[in-house]
């Protein structure tokens, strides 16, 4: 999933994060030394208290940007040790000074200095990858720089914190849960780069919010749909991937008869259903406006959802889809929705093979096709 190129290209302009052979004035020297002791005292926890304080404020203080980075890979390369009450120390520290730094940051002119500081205080936090800084995170997750927003949900996704999250060991459950509620006030108003870790997010974490979280997000999405205001379709790929991930495959005996999906799965497997009929939709009656681009990123999530997602939940693989893209076919692609998702007449075989509908009718009826595409509007959409 593609999903970060923008990320890494404004980060290459704005930031001016290049390293090069500029000195860092922070003495390593101590830190060094207690990282290989035994058993630390005191004067050793002093000694790790200092380094941690005067690096992160070398960091808010420096104007010199290409420097940035370097200070940033000091910090992260004596964060490790196999000392445990080292480890505990440094993770103390870096929450304080990391959180003192935040507040420094308040009073900094011009804005956009302020921005940058802020920013790279989320890149160090990401990458020192610990769930004890993830208030830190939390705070700026409502920023509406998209660049400072995405480095606050980057720190709560990074795979890392989710292994944090879900372990066993200790019970982090209520901070999953406190992450997952953050984000879905944030599904309206984020990027797609942000979308597509939120819902990485929500189909890696072992909460029932998790579930709830992706399910909102494809909600989302199928509204954007409706009122033809999707952006970046290349989205959609990751979505429904996700989201087939989490429905039951058939049984291997194609002539058993599948299970009733469990508790929760009906509702993903209808919004899988009315996502992709969407991008189907789409494609077909948005082809006398809609960009080489978008036609070509519809295209792609087309091919790929059959070819990953729509083979495995029915025990077979046919590539109908990619021949009817490939030939530029589009009634022969409608043909093929209506034979996987559903008409108006006959109930398609995915519903019939993961035993779900699409919700009821004004009526109270059962539907058995997708919801149709609205009609496009009357103007292309910017």
């Amino acid at each position: 999933m593609k999903l970060k190129w923008a990320i890494v290209a404004v980060l290459a302009a704005f930031l001016g994060v290049v390293v090069n052979s500029s000195s860092v004035a922070v003495d390593t020297r101590e830190v060094d030394r207690v990282r290989n002791k035994a058993v630390l005292d005191s004067t050793d926890f002093q000694i790790i208290d200092n380094f941690v304080a005067e690096a992160v404020r070398e960091l808010v203080r420096t104007r010199e940007f290409t420097s940035i980075a370097r200070l940033r890979t000091v910090i992260l390369s004596r964060q490790k040790s196999t000392q445990g009450q080292y480890a505990q120390k440094f993770s103390e520290a870096a929450h304080k000074y990391i959180s003192e730094g935040f507040e420094q940051t308040r009073e900094l002119e011009p804005e956009d200095r302020k921005t940058k500081i802020q920013i790279n205080l989320l890149i160090l936090t990401d990458g020192l990858q610990d769930l004890r800084l993830a208030d830190l995170a939390i705070k700026m997750l409502k920023s509406k720089n998209m660049v400072i927003r995405y480095w606050a949900v980057h720190c709560l996704t990074n795979p890392a914190v989710i292994k944090q999250l879900n372990s066993e060991e200790t019970s982090n459950s209520s901070s999953a849960e406190v992450i997952a509620e953050e984000f879905k006030q944030l599904i309206e108003s984020s990027s797609s780069e942000i979308l597509g870790l939120m819902a990485q997010f929500a189909a890696d974490v072992k909460i029932p919010q998790g579930e709830e979280l992706l399910l909102q997000i494809a909600d989302m999405r199928i509204k954007r749909y409706a009122d033809w205001t999707v952006k970046y379709e290349l989205l959609d790929n990751a979505i429904l991937k996700l989201l087939a991930g989490k429905i039951p495959s058939p049984p291997a005996d194609a002539s058993s008869t599948p299970p009733a999906p469990s508790s929760g799965k009906p509702a993903i497997a209808r919004r899988f259903g009315q996502l992709f009929s969407y991008v189907i939709q789409r494609y077909v009656r948005g082809q006398p406006f809609l960009s080489d681009t978008q036609k070509q990123q519809l295209a792609s999530v087309l091919v790929d959802t059959e070819d990953k997602c729509i083979g495995r939940l029915l025990g077979r693989s046919q590539p109908a889809i990619k021949r009817a893209v490939e030939r530029s076919n589009l009634p022969g692609l409608l043909a093929e929705h209506d034979r996987l998702l559903g008409s108006a007449t006959t109930p398609g075989q995915l519903p019939a093979t993961l035993n779900f509908d699409y919700g009821t009718t004004p009526t109270g009826q059962n539907r058995t096709a997708p919801i149709p595409l609205p009609e496009p509007p009357t103007k292309p959409p910017k």
